[in-house]
């Protein structure tokens, strides 16, 4: 065993004495770590200020209820958290995720996460995540609202432009955020960028809707460049059918890509003659009106077909763009997506991939892009969003997009700097791991011991 082995063994049975029973937010820190800690301990100042224990420690982690009532006069209780994991280099900046499997567990991997996405952006932001064990599925748009109006009165004590700027997440777009802001407006009595993902009337961003989406193909895109190829003409597996699957596919699909399948939590649909513009402009209105399922997509276009309570990863494919939730692509999968010798793995979703397939994937030569340099494309904008709060202004979709782009091009030229073998390959993991860590690090260091 080597002496990185020795320590990195050593770190996680300290981390997991510590944090019990916390499966995802283990993973996520040891995929962090055994990156790291070669590159510690070849900087003894790293190690001595105990910078990766400290940054796998959250700053604060508050806990509250959020009591509401249904529509038919019950009550309903649910808890909320909000975990603000460091704000070395910016304020607390991260999504709100309401679904029944949110857990501390779930929320400390995703602010942990956060924190060297939001690094890698080059914006001043440092890294929090929130959420509820709330369903908003099923329920009322005045249940919904009034669910949002509970969580935001404790909420609202803690969050504010320059301390901590919540975002959207799975279970909470642009209804909740709406219904979020309005009540942060009306207790605090103050008209801030407190939070992103507003409405284009009360100080929204152009391009906020598309930008996880899109940045997750500009990355891929970067990572085709750079070996001399590009996204245009290849055939890519687009899972989920949410708000970054519909946009990964739109972009995908202007750079002359076929996207082939999107899929939600009762299975796929594989479309071999290409998800069009049409077809998905037939889902965007699926999803997002009607609030239907994915396997409707076959009454309206029969040539496709729909896998009940499968994954799409058994499709033939170049390009795999997993959007939809955490490891969603297992050890079974990587072997299956690897037989059928796809070429890139580029993460939509947080840490849709299990540790096991992510080894799979990078000893089989894939370029992998983790999420936190693939999907942060969603925060970069966010902290646009920030930008024009502040100043008082708004920029075209254009001008953001071009942003966009020039933000995900400067992460993929960081772990490329990073990242890069001897061999001339790529490491996109380690490279996105050690470019996020030394920004918040060199700033630990310089605060001292606090």
């Amino acid at each position: 065993m080597t002496s990185a082995e020795s320590e990195l063994d050593a770190f996680m049975k300290g981390l997991e004495k510590r944090n019990p029973g916390e499966s995802e937010f283990q993973q996520a820190v040891r995929e962090v770590a055994e990156s790291l800690m070669p590159f510690v301990l070849e900087h003894p100042k790293y190690q001595k200020a105990q910078i990766l224990e400290r940054m796998t420690e959250p700053d604060r982690v508050i806990i509250f209820r959020v009591t509401w009532e249904d529509d038919d006069g019950n009550i309903r209780v649910n808890r909320a958290w909000r975990v603000q994991f460091n704000n070395s280099i910016g304020p607390y900046k991260g999504g709100m995720r309401f679904h029944p499997t949110v857990t501390l567990s779930v929320l400390k991997f995703l602010g942990f996460e956060q924190t060297f996405k939001n690094s890698l952006t080059g914006l001043p932001m440092g890294g929090a995540k929130g959420g509820a064990n709330f369903n908003p599925k099923g329920k009322s748009d005045n249940e919904v609202m009034r669910f949002c109006q509970s969580l935001m009165i404790e909420l609202h004590r803690h969050i504010g432009e320059d301390t901590d700027v919540p975002a959207g997440d799975i279970g909470v777009g642009g209804r909740e955020i709406s219904y979020l802001f309005g009540q942060y407006k009306r207790l605090a009595n103050r008209f801030v960028g407190t939070l992103t993902g507003k409405g284009l009337s009360f100080g929204g961003s152009h391009g906020r809707t598309e930008a996880t989406g899109y940045g997750c193909i500009y990355f891929c895109e970067n990572m085709l460049n750079n070996i001399g190829d590009s996204v245009n003409g290849k055939t890519i597996a687009v899972s989920g059918s949410g708000n970054v699957a519909i946009y990964a596919a739109e972009k995908a699909t202007q750079l002359g890509a076929k996207v082939v399948t999107l899929s939600d939590s009762s299975g796929f649909i594989h479309d071999p003659d290409g998800i069009d513009p049409e077809k998905l402009a037939f889902v965007k209105d699926l999803k997002e009106v009607q609030r239907g399922r994915i396997h409707q997509y076959i009454d309206r276009f029969p040539n496709a077909t729909f896998h009940k309570d499968q994954r799409p990863w058994s499709v033939p494919v170049d390009i795999a763009v997993p959007c939809a939730t955490q490891n969603e692509i297992d050890a079974s999968d990587a072997a299956t997506l690897l037989t059928n010798r796809v070429k890139v793995v580029s993460e939509g979703a947080n840490m849709p991939t299990e540790l096991a397939a992510a080894h799979q994937f990078l000893q089989g030569g894939v370029l992998f892009a983790p999420a936190k340099a693939a999907n942060a494309g969603g925060v970069a904008v966010s902290g646009l969003e920030q930008s024009q709060n502040a100043l008082r202004l708004s920029w075209s979709h254009e001008e953001v997009d071009l942003k966009l782009q020039n933000i995900m091009k400067e992460i993929h030229s960081k772990c490329v700097n990073y990242g890069k073998k001897a061999d001339g390959s790529v490491n996109y993991v380690d490279g996105a791991n050690i470019a996020g860590f030394v920004k918040v690090a060199e700033s630990m260091v310089a605060y001292g011991a606090v």
